[in-house]
């Protein structure tokens, strides 16, 4: 995002591909609809390489880095509003899925008053090294739980999703002695802050363009990674009470060990629109032997998220039951403790 911002000043060649990017932004805000891939360029031997440093029998499992290394978060948003003009209430749907190497692990999807949840709980726990109990093994009184770790479909009411997470928050504020609501920018200072933000992008980032085949330009932006990440955070300090976050920002002293290699951001242009941002994290890595370790982001059109067929309705209340109850119903199978009989027994008298 501050990246684009680089158009207010700096060389010529800064200004023009400055002005591209800016351009094809601005084309991305008046779009109702959009999506966007975001997912590691790497392998799991990169991944490895880079957790070379860690202690004995606390080194990234191999299942860990395969999974990070093919996982992919995948989000697609559609708003009665061009996206720049949207609030919060203005979205009418909304999907995101988190992928591994296996295939999907979790999908979540917002369609008109319902939301909906599938997980692939049995893969999800091989790869972090807790095995779930399988779906087959709890009783029918696990519920929701049951049907969750069998990957089916639930729908839950939208709002009373939110107002569980409403009460949970104000019950979190009450406990901690702080006010409920959150810190918001004025129009006056967000001007102020991307102001600011924009002249360290025009003064430390060098942007070149380059044209390709059948309307594909590359602009790439290549930045000394803690200087950039240094100046940037010094112009949101005295920010800080008012960014909605309310937490302490980082400072100088905290990127002193950073490396400050050069880190180039490739934005790949498809006839003037933005179609993928790479950025090349390799020059971070060090002393580690890394081929390849880039994050990119790939952005479309967006398709519209749709209710699943047969899923089940349960509440939020139901869903915490079934869950803290199918936990303890395949801990209890699993030792031979209780029968199915013996267990439902055991939860009425709790």
């Amino acid at each position: 995002m501050v990246l684009t911002g680089a158009a207010a000043c700096g060389t010529v060649e800064n200004l023009s591909a400055g002005q591209k990017l800016d351009q094809a932004v601005e084309k991305l805000g008046k779009e109702r609809s959009f999506s966007f891939e975001l997912g590691l360029d790497t392998d799991a031997a990169s991944l490895k390489a880079l957790d070379s440093g860690a202690a004995p029998g606390e080194e990234m499992p191999e299942e860990v880095a395969e999974l990070l290394s093919d996982a992919r978060i995948s989000v697609s948003v559609q708003s009665r509003k061009p996206i720049e003009e949207s609030d919060e209430k203005d979205f009418t749907a909304m999907a995101l899925k988190f992928s591994g190497p296996d295939g999907d692990l979790l999908e979540y999807r917002l369609v008109g008053d319902y939301t909906y949840v599938r997980a692939d709980l049995d893969a999800i726990g091989r790869m972090s090294g807790g095995p779930m109990p399988s779906a087959d093994e709890l009783p029918d009184s696990a519920g929701a739980f049951k049907k969750l770790l069998a990957g089916e479909w639930l729908k839950i009411s939208t709002k009373e999703v939110e107002e569980a997470r409403g009460q949970m928050s104000g019950a979190e504020d009450a406990e901690a002695g702080e006010p409920s609501a959150e810190p918001t920018l004025d129009a006056r200072t967000q001007k102020k802050l991307t102001k600011a933000l924009r002249q360290v992008i025009a003064q430390q980032v060098d942007f070149k363009a380059s044209d390709g085949s059948d309307g594909t330009e590359h602009i790439t932006a290549t930045a000394p990674f803690r200087t950039l990440m240094t100046e940037l955070f010094d112009e949101l300090g005295p920010l800080t009470e008012q960014l909605p976050v309310g937490t302490g920002m980082p400072t100088a002293k905290d990127f002193k060990d950073a490396p400050n290699e050069k880190v180039t951001a490739d934005f790949t242009l498809k006839n003037g629109e933005l179609t993928e941002v790479s950025v090349d994290l390799a020059e971070l890595a060090e002393k580690a032997k890394v081929k390849k370790f880039a994050l990119v982001l790939r952005l479309g059109k967006g398709e519209k998220a749709t209710a699943p067929a047969n899923a089940t309705e349960v509440r939020v209340d139901e869903i915490m039951e079934d869950i803290f109850g199918g936990f303890a119903a395949g801990a209890l199978d699993e030792a031979g403790a209780l029968d199915e009989e013996e267990f439902m027994m055991e939860d009425i008298r709790g």
